[in-house]
């Protein structure tokens, strides 16, 4: 793919050849994205110290040349993945975070209540066939629903996102009513379904769902949409555009909001969660009416768990800590993390699909099989030890994209 080429210097012209900075690059990669660091990784080759990576690192290693580097391979991946193994291009994805253990003093390490521990967030979007198309940085207390929002907008991709599975945390009602103005369909997996109420669609409907009386509660406030929806439609055109992020976005109704007893709730706020109200009252109906939602609504979460396990392994070095308290620093490990694990699933995809073009396996696969199918295999993998890298060799697995 050349993505080592997208890594251009800061300064004004490059003193190293080009194939002497591709190795080099490769090997500063693989130090910040398994965490192990510069200086092991200049042990492993002979022809590189300590001080020259450090000096690639700085000089061509930062968060604009990882980003674009990872939309590469995700693109590559859905360029070569074959239709017959993988299925049909999808148009969802699925966003979760993990925890990460980071040192203290610096201003986005948090305690966190849920996992325990100080630490940081990174908030991952994932589509159906585990290609991680986002990753964010996230202290602990920050929203996960403005995460959802943001990756879905900024994922900079081929691929276009129609539904985000998200788990309880994920979603809010006013997650669901920038969902429904961006375009795309919110579907979390809500943990305490049984405490979910259902509003009216007007005054003097309750008697059409008889049965529904102990579930129910007021009817939508429409006037109050009607009134604030110039307003509503502005705030969503904002972060469509990216002249504001969500996380500020939220936070600027953070008074007011429900629980805040200081002060009166503000009306495009009440407004935006009144439209939430209403998409997530549908939503409801639909995920309790329909198996085959909940299944998919699942089957996208638990792919998000297998790409968290995946971290652990890839991401060994030093206990699994972020070990600075630079914020550019951290971001550039979490972005080298992503770059190589979607590295990962671009080669598992090509050698399940090698496997897969002898008839002799081709034939005993069924739907079903197909379907358990995943790239983010990692048992065959030995992370530590000595890496010679010979640039002039390939792994035989083009066959597999023919």
């Amino acid at each position: 793919m050349g993505f080592t080429d997208l890594f251009a210097t800061s300064a004004t012209r490059e003193a190293l050849d080009r194939d002497t900075l591709r190795r080099r690059l490769l090997l500063c990669l693989y130090g910040l994205g398994t965490n192990a660091g510069l200086k092991r990784m200049a042990g492993t080759d002979a022809d590189a110290t300590e001080r020259e990576l450090r000096w690639v690192r700085q000089r061509f290693v930062g968060r604009e040349h990882l980003r674009a580097a990872t939309a590469r391979v995700a693109n590559a991946t859905f360029a070569i993945r074959r239709p017959e193994v993988w299925g049909e291009a999808s148009t969802s994805c699925a966003s979760d975070s993990k925890k990460f253990g980071s040192w203290d003093q610096n201003l986005m390490t948090e305690w966190h209540i849920r996992y325990g521990g100080r630490g940081v967030m990174i908030y991952w979007h994932l589509e159906k066939r585990s290609v991680c198309v986002y990753s964010q940085l996230k202290s602990a207390s920050s929203s996960e629903a403005a995460s959802m929002i943001e990756g879905v907008l900024r994922h900079c991709t081929d691929t276009t996102i129609e539904k985000n599975f998200t788990d309880s945390h994920g979603q809010s009602e006013v997650a669901f009513c920038f969902a429904r103005l961006l375009g795309f369909e919110l579907m979390p997996r809500l943990k305490a379904i049984d405490k979910q109420k259902l509003y009216l669609p007007g005054k003097g409907t309750a008697g059409r769902y008889p049965n529904l009386g102990p579930v129910f509660t007021r009817p939508i406030d429409w006037p109050l949409i009607r009134r604030e929806y110039d307003r509503m439609v502005r705030y969503a055109a904002a972060l469509k555009s990216g002249t504001a992020d969500a996380e500020s976005v939220l936070r600027r109704f953070s008074r007011g909001a429900p629980g805040d007893k200081g002060s009166p709730m503000h009306p495009t706020y009440r407004a935006l969660a009144e439209l939430g109200k209403a998409v997530k009252t549908i939503f409801l109906c639909r995920y309790l009416g329909a198996e085959s939602l909940r299944r998919e609504v699942h089957e996208g979460l638990n792919t998000v768990e297998r790409w968290n396990a995946t971290n652990s392994f890839v991401f060994f070095g030093k206990g699994g800590e972020i070990s600075t308290n630079r914020l550019e620093e951290q971001e550039v490990s979490i972005f080298a993390l992503h770059l190589l694990q979607i590295c990962l699933v671009y080669v598992n995809t090509l050698m399940i699909q090698r496997v897969l073009s002898e008839p002799a396996w081709s034939e005993r696969m069924t739907p079903r099989d197909l379907s358990a199918l995943t790239p983010l295999i990692f048992h065959y993998i030995n992370p530590y030890g000595t890496f010679e890298l010979d640039m002039g060799e390939r792994i035989p697995i083009e066959a597999g994209a023919a």
